[in-house]
């Protein structure tokens, strides 16, 4: 969901264009400026694949169509609508929605006309137009024109969740309707140029007449779902049970070389549980077919039964080179207890990774100490003479040792859930914050507070990993509780910023960007995708230069430099990360041999072999 609202928050607009000469690419009045038309276009470079390219390289171009692949899923859901705060929507709500331009999993930064045939834009990125497959249609046979485009964008940039609309509003000056298939954004004149194509290409396309035939209000949920122009469509669903979308016989992408290789399930299904236990059991008795797991516990002692001895379920391992999730425990700094940075950096002490690693996730897992971590963009040891010069100005609004320190990692902790050396020093910084110990053995201020802090919890399975650390910390008198709710409540408190702690990702991508500035930048510190409320004038610096990169040695040493500063505030409790896929499958879904390293890509470009999945069946394995 979190994908969703960071791409749609980097979003389209529009003006009025030169006449140029198609065939020199350049315009017809000496002196305008060099108009140029593209099927891709690069943040860093040039993108690898030529205009008539046959297919993306990872694929297997020739993989069948057919079978079914299904999904178990936590907690339930109550509207097909994911661009509100309001109801719980599933995840395949927009599945059958298409965007102009499309990201392959095997080059960064780049992007491919996917509903457009070609973009077009001058050297100085100051507008941009996209030239409009005329084939494409909607699910329900309407053509998909500009001015459907044109919705799309209006319909975000008034309607869309705030962060969305201040994203339009800061970066698109104009939007319009050219002709029936074009469309032109002008942006604005102090607006980053870098990303501005690549962040309108990444608009999402609604059908106009789906809107108004179905009364539809973006700011409302809804219980029916989106027409598309997609690969699929909407097919059967069990309001928040069960969810099942078909490939679109009629699908006018179809025959693209974009998509040769790829879509090739006929069904994909969702089914809904209570609890992960129960949802872990339906997969061992054949309900659903596919499981990514994450939890290290079932990894490490559930997966022996019968489908799996008897060759009916497989397990692989496969590398995953994405960046790593960011998984924390965030502090809320809109609360004044955590605004001085001693008291988080105390309770960071307090978590024994070490301990957890081995005892409770079975030494499989990788501690997290980067917003980049698992590439090449995490800052290590202490700052390069560019991070410097970067950082150097931003002194006053970080904490000392920025210039000269090793990036902040977080502690080691020994083998002993209660580690003694971090114990003393977390107790040194709370007795120097000024909440010292009282008769009762717990913290007070000098107005009496005790410190107390809550982690907010929905998920019955952190409970083995919350508690221990809650023990910890009420080892040094911080009055801890993991504090047990529903989705219902997890969902209203964190959009009310009503809590002390709780889980988010905060794992970036491979450019500071509109999806940065989201999470970390001032001007969305009452934004659910800035759960932590942070608010720094160094971080706001550092990616408003990052936005103006267009090297990719400088972008690196940018990114460095970020990490480095968002690092150094400590409003965060990092977990860890896994750098492999760890997967089970019923043994008839298909991969291609060389994966790309961006991607897990199943319900893009893996498929199902038809007389596996038939002997499966009569076997009795799938349900």
């Amino acid at each position: 969901m979190r994908h969703i609202a960071l791409t749609l928050a980097l979003s389209l607009a529009t003006a009025a264009l030169p006449a140029f000469s198609q065939e020199t690419g350049t315009a017809d009045d000496a002196g305008e400026p060099k108009i140029i038309k593209t099927h891709a276009i690069a943040l860093f470079g040039e993108p690898e694949l030529p205009a008539d390219f046959d297919h993306l390289r990872y694929v297997n171009p020739a993989a069948p169509k057919g079978g079914e692949i299904s999904f178990g899923a936590v907690g339930g859901f109550d509207s097909y609508n994911p661009f509100t705060f309001r109801g719980r929507a599933i995840a395949l709500s927009v599945i059958q929605l298409e965007r102009l331009m499309e990201s392959p999993a095997d080059e960064l930064g780049v992007d491919y006309c996917l509903l457009c045939e070609t973009v077009e834009y001058p050297e100085s990125k100051d507008w941009v137009i996209f030239n409009l497959r005329p084939e494409a249609h909607f699910s329900d046979g309407t053509p998909l024109t500009a001015h459907d485009v044109l919705f799309s964008f209006e319909t975000l940039r008034d309607k869309g969740l705030s962060s969305f609309r201040t994203a339009m509003q800061q970066m698109v000056a104009k939007a319009e309707v050219l002709d029936d298939h074009r469309i032109k954004f002008t942006f604005t004149d102090d607006y980053p140029r870098r990303d501005v194509i690549s962040q309108m290409g990444y608009q999402i396309v609604f059908s106009r007449k789906d809107f108004l035939d179905n009364d539809r209000d973006l700011e409302q949920g809804s219980d029916t779902p989106f027409i598309g122009s997609g690969p699929y469509m909407f097919d059967r669903a069990d309001m928040g049970r069960t969810m099942v979308v078909r490939r679109d016989p009629d699908y006018w992408g179809k025959d693209l070389p974009l998509n040769r290789g790829r879509h090739n399930f006929d069904r994909i299904r969702y089914e809904m549980f209570g609890d992960f236990d129960t949802a872990f059991e339906a997969f061992k008795a054949g309900e659903y077919t596919f499981r990514n797991e994450t939890s290290s516990l079932h990894w490490a002692t559930r997966y022996d039964f019968p489908a799996l001895r008897n060759g009916a379920v497989v397990r692989e391992t496969l590398p995953d080179g994405t960046i790593a999730n960011g998984k924390a425990w965030v502090f809320n700094l809109r609360r004044e207890k955590f605004q001085d940075i001693r008291v988080r950096h105390a309770i960071q002490l307090m978590f024994n990774f070490e301990w957890t690693n081995q005892t409770l996730l079975y030494g499989l897992e990788t501690r997290l100490n980067s917003f980049w971590d698992n590439s090449e963009f995490a800052a290590e040891g202490p700052p390069s003479p560019a991070e410097v010069a970067l950082l150097e100005p931003l002194t006053a609004d970080l904490p000392e040792g920025i210039l000269t320190e090793p990036a902040v990692v977080q502690p080691v902790s020994g083998d002993r859930q209660l580690d003694r050396g971090n114990m003393r020093k977390a107790v040194a910084l709370l007795d120097e914050a000024g909440w010292t110990v009282g008769d009762d053995g717990m913290r007070r201020n000098a107005q009496g507070q005790t410190l107390q802090v809550e982690f907010l919890n929905d998920d019955v399975g952190n409970d083995r990993i919350i508690n221990p650390f809650v023990q910890n910390l009420r080892a040094i008198g911080i009055d801890a509780v993991n504090r047990r709710v529903d989705n219902a409540e997890m969902e209203q408190r964190t959009r009310a910023k009503n809590f002390d702690i709780v889980e988010d990702d905060l794992g970036q991508s491979y450019a500071i960007g509109g999806g940065t500035e989201q999470v970390f930048g001032s001007d969305n510190v009452g934004d659910v995708f800035n759960p932590m409320g942070l608010a720094n004038p160094a971080i706001d610096a550092l990616i408003e230069h990052g936005q103006t990169i267009t090297d990719k040695d400088a972008n690196v040493t940018a990114i460095h430099a970020l990490d480095r500063a968002l690092r150094s505030l400590r409003f965060w409790v990092p977990q860890w990360f896994k750098a492999d896929y760890t997967l089970a499958y019923y043994d008839m879904y298909r991969h291609p041999e060389q994966m790309p390293p961006y991607a897990l890509g199943v319900l893009d470009f893996w498929w199902a072999d038809a007389d596996r999945a038939a002997e499966l069946r009569e076997s009795g394995a799938l349900r």
